[in-house]
């Protein structure tokens, strides 16, 4: 009974505590809410439009300017660092912390969609298992303003005992990660953009700008090509472009207009009708493209007088016209379409056999 009676009361005084501490935060919240010097706002400041703008231009400047001392910084350390990259056959893994970690991840997305296989490890998570994705084929590119920033520091001798070769980027080269690489990129600069002189900011450009320097030198040496980054961007507009082909959105099948090249325009005037393109094909009897009838040449045949029920279609048919191959690029046929002022487009093989048609709604719904 004794014990029952212990358990109910540590019940209990447990319960009051947790009110207490309740009311407690409801005080809180209460002096927070009616406290005018709590609540009282800063009042915006009366800066003219000249002002503003001078400020914003001032930024920019001290911002050219860093990017203006780097070109001296382009030499044989960054050829080196360009070899150790172009001789890694795994990735190359960007690290760093705070503002160079998001520089970082921009710098790695860059490195893999250019052609150089790489990821971005946050130095913290590395300190708690995801170093586990560095392998000892990788090369690190470790980034750091200060150069001793303590995350990636803690790491330094793991990537050592891998034996990695490591490029750093950082703002001292007498600090102990610029020490400890293989290669060290100075990003130093005199000052930062921000008036106080405190949040990065000329210092994340410089670093960013060093980083697309690696990306794009690396690209141009490896031969990157407009198709290899097409391939890395098949959702984008220059990856339609570049890779979405005819054969894979033209129309096939019973959805091609065609009709034989002994029917009549009445025929060809169903057939059109049926399929809904302003156009249709004519093929003879192995399926091979002989012409084509369009709503213009209906206007054509009418003025003439013709009888559309007695009138072979191969009177009236076009017999020079446009027509292109499956392997053509979309985005050509595309332009080609515009410049002749065309909706629809035969597609035919080497045999000129008809294998289907292309409308300018299927290609601009494709997103070209």
């Amino acid at each position: 009974m004794n014990g029952c009676n212990t358990h109910g009361k540590a019940r209990q005084d447990t319960g009051l505590a947790r009110s207490a501490n309740n009311q407690c935060l409801r005080d809180l919240l209460t002096k927070i809410r009616y406290n005018p010097r709590i609540m009282q706002t800063t009042a915006i400041p009366n800066i003219s439009s000249d002002k503003l703008v001078q400020l914003g231009r001032s930024v920019v400047t001290a911002e050219m300017n860093t990017i203006a001392a780097l070109v001296d910084r382009i030499d044989e350390s960054f050829a080196e660092a360009c070899r150790l990259m172009l001789q890694c056959d795994g990735r190359i893994v960007v690290i760093g912390m705070g503002k160079s970690g998001h520089v970082g991840g921009k710098i790695a997305a860059t490195l893999a969609s250019t052609g150089t296989p790489s990821f971005f490890v946050h130095p913290g998570e590395a300190n708690h298992g995801d170093l586990g994705m560095i392998t000892y084929r990788d090369v690190a590119l470790a980034i750091s303003n200060s150069g001793e920033t303590a995350e990636i520091v803690s790491i330094l001798p793991l990537i050592h005992n891998m034996k990695i070769p490591m490029i750093s980027m950082t703002g001292n080269p007498r600090s102990t990660i610029a020490k400890r690489a293989t290669i060290n990129l100075n990003i130093g600069v005199s000052q930062e953009a921000c008036p106080l002189g405190l949040a990065p900011t000329s210092s994340t450009t410089a670093t960013l700008v060093m980083g697309d320097a690696l990306a794009l030198t690396l690209l141009e040496a490896k031969g990157f090509t407009a198709q290899d980054y097409a391939r890395y961007h098949p959702a984008g507009n220059l990856g339609k472009r570049l890779l979405l082909r005819i054969e894979d959105i033209m129309r096939q099948g019973d959805s091609v207009p065609a009709v034989s090249e002994h029917a009549t325009v009445q025929d060809a005037l169903l057939e059109m009708t049926q399929k809904h393109l302003g156009m249709t094909s004519v093929v003879d009897a192995q399926n091979n493209l002989v012409g084509v009838y369009t709503d213009g040449d209906i206007r054509r045949t009418v003025t003439l007088g013709l009888n559309l029920q007695e009138t072979p279609i191969r009177q009236v048919m076009t017999t020079n016209y446009k027509k292109i191959s499956p392997q053509m690029l979309a985005y050509d046929a595309l332009m080609l379409m515009e410049n002749h002022k065309v909706t629809s487009i035969l597609v035919v093989d080497e045999q000129h056999k008809l294998l289907g048609v292309a409308h300018i709604h299927d290609l601009l719904n494709a997103g070209l």
